[in-house]
């Protein structure tokens, strides 16, 4: 059975093509980009993009796969959480192809995607997952049922928080690559605001404290950028460490955009080995948005028995990861 898979959440356009014995056949994708400035995500423009794009995103993976829309079985988009503009985009292309091509259609939580394309990738069994994107920043175990959120952000994610100091400081956006490069050159450690509650974290007041030190003019870019990843990375280290300790696990799956950062990687594998556990990390082209695990995991619920019709194939932009029922 082949899946396709619409990945239209924010930023990246994507599909996604495999079939159900875990084969990956395509991954392509398009991302809205900035430059320089402050400017970021304007919902209009991103979904723009997205339209704009789809057509070539497809006709990409389609050939990259060798078959045409006929020869698909199953289509899927991300239906949860995330941009209304950007989600609709998807949702109506995968309405579209369901209806003029007769295949069935489901929508999946993007979040669990994320994890369930990590364990089909690596060796994570029953994990611990820190999921680490734009919107997103959760500490996620499997329990009872469904996957449960045991430490999240209180404010904003970790992903918009690297990309919001970016664009104050005029690199541009997705922020995180730009600001790990300048990190390099960093010569100075600066005493940030470390705010872990528990098993939560918060990034705002750090953001705050970040654009007045800069304000100041008192520290380089590249100091304050080596400062803020080593600080909100090992809040996340903290509490991913916690629930590893509080869940009984051995195994820590790293994923969503932010999981790519070298130094996150660097951070958690160095914690794991220090605890016997075992830090699982995936390529790049998985951890970013795409379609491919949006494929895979309407394969693996289509096979456990879920069906939608096409009026159902709405969109839930704030559907969280712990109100979905893991029934495969």
């Amino acid at each position: 059975m082949i899946g396709l898979g619409i990945e239209s959440t924010a930023h990246t356009f994507g599909i996604g093509i495999i079939d159900s014995s875990g084969r990956i056949m395509a991954n392509e994708r398009a991302v809205f980009t900035t430059d320089e400035g402050e400017g970021g995500m304007i919902p209009a423009e991103v979904a723009e993009h997205h339209t704009n794009v789809f057509r070539e995103v497809i006709d990409n993976a389609l050939s990259k796969a060798g078959i045409s829309l006929d020869d698909i079985d199953l289509v899927s988009y991300s239906q949860s959480p995330g941009i209304g503009n950007c989600l609709r985009v998807g949702a109506m292309l995968a309405r579209t192809i369901a209806a003029t091509y007769e295949k069935p259609i489901i929508g999946v939580n993007h979040c669990i995607a994320h994890l369930e394309i990590g364990k089909l990738l690596s060796d994570a069994k029953d994990p611990v997952f820190l999921y680490a994107s734009g919107a997103n920043t959760q500490v996620i175990a499997y329990d009872g049922g469904r996957y449960r959120v045991f430490g999240e952000t209180l404010d904003i994610g970790v992903g918009n928080f690297l990309d919001a100091f970016a664009r104050h400081i005029g690199i541009g956006f997705p922020g995180g690559p730009k600001l790990y490069k300048l990190s390099l050159s960093a010569k100075n450690l600066i005493e940030l605001p470390y705010v872990v509650k528990g098993m939560d974290v918060s990034f705002g007041g750090l953001l705050t404290n970040l654009k007045q030190k800069y304000s100041s003019g008192r520290y380089s870019k590249e100091d304050l950028a080596f400062s803020m990843q080593e600080t909100a990375f090992a809040m996340l280290v903290e509490v991913s460490e916690r629930a590893l300790a509080h869940c009984g696990k051995k195994d820590l799956l790293l994923g969503g955009g932010v999981a790519s950062s070298l130094r996150l990687q660097e951070m958690c594998r160095t914690m794991c080995r220090e605890r016997g556990a075992e830090c699982f990390t995936l390529p790049t082209e998985v951890n970013v948005d795409n379609g491919l695990m949006i494929a895979w995991l309407g394969l693996l619920e289509y096979k456990a028995g879920k069906r939608m019709s096409i009026k159902e194939a709405d969109i839930k932009p704030y559907l969280r990861t712990d109100q979905v029922e893991v029934f495969w």
